[in-house]
């Protein structure tokens, strides 16, 4: 698959579910303000913000998809990464707004009215959701990409929020309404703890973070015949564009040709043992021999 067939499929995912998104949200805000749930409602927005990281999931991919130019040799594709990186941001304002409707439900209790309707009101937003983050989990996998693995740990919290409205509708027809309030501070927690986990990864590509271990390329490279020794190992990058760069020592008697050869052999061994790698830079130089050694 191409780069450009795999942000069109990418975008194809990502407009599919925001619709999805918006009907769960719409769903559970309409139902929630209704029963004067506001942990209901909670939940809501959290749907609702899904569909907003989705938006920004499209223009991400927009401008990730676009090809290599002067002012970007290296390509767009870390915009994805950065726009990811947006859906966290959009997480940790959800996350204070329902802290904030935690709180206040806390000081001005408000008893929420449950029936049979809420129930199936959540049962069927959750059967949604978990067939979502199952399917965008699997093509984010396949197709390496970091907005629809982000998306789909964003659907995840909403599957355990709305696993918590539920028990907590429960809870208020056993006559404990006050679980409310509480339910809707742990949702805040979901939501925040989503928001880290993709922001932790975000970061880690965007500072140019270890990509592979530096022990895992050194004994890759030490199986190919020729190389001597290698060092000063770097990897940076997404998981499906790492770039690779190393020092490798070698015979000082070898011909250019056959090191020329060898530096291929290198790259394609990097690239056939680690999934996502588009670019290694060997750098060859000549093993030290004990005469160079005492003349130094």
């Amino acid at each position: 698959m191409d780069l450009k067939e795999r942000f069109l499929k990418i975008r194809r995912i990502l407009i599919y579910i925001l619709i999805l998104n918006w009907g769960v949200a719409a769903a559970k805000l309409i139902y929630g303000w209704r029963i004067r749930s506001a942990s209901m409602i909670a939940d809501g927005f959290h749907s609702l913000s899904d569909g907003s990281s989705n938006i920004v999931g499209l223009f991400g991919i927009w401008l990730a998809s676009r090809p290599l130019d002067d002012s970007h040799p290296y390509g767009h594709k870390k915009f994805e990464t950065l726009f990811s990186v947006g859906i966290s941001a959009l997480l940790f304002i959800v996350c204070f707004n329902v802290v904030r409707e935690g709180v206040n439900r806390f000081l001005h209790p408000i008893v929420p009215e449950v029936n049979l309707s809420s129930f199936l009101v959540m049962g069927v937003t959750m059967a949604i959701n978990l067939s979502v983050m199952s399917y965008e989990t699997r093509q984010g996998r396949v197709l390496k990409s970091d907005i629809l693995l982000s998306d789909a740990l964003h659907t995840r919290a909403d599957i355990l929020v709305s696993s918590s409205v539920v028990v907590t509708l429960i809870g208020i027809q056993l006559g404990y309404p006050i679980l409310d309030p509480i339910a809707c501070l742990l949702i805040a927690g979901f939501i925040g703890y989503a928001a880290f986990d993709i922001l932790k990864e975000g970061s880690r590509v965007l500072s140019d973070g270890v990509a592979i271990q530096i022990e895992e390329i050194k004994r890759v490279v030490l199986s190919v015949a020729g190389v001597k020794e290698c060092h000063q190992i770097r990897s940076r990058g997404r998981p499906d564009d790492i770039h690779v760069d190393l020092h490798v020592l070698v015979d000082p008697e070898m011909h250019m040709d056959q090191a020329h050869h060898l530096s291929y052999a290198i790259e394609n061994k990097i690239k056939s043992d680690f999934r996502g790698v588009t670019d290694v830079v060997v750098h060859l130089e000549p093993m030290e021999t004990e005469e160079d050694k005492r003349q130094m």
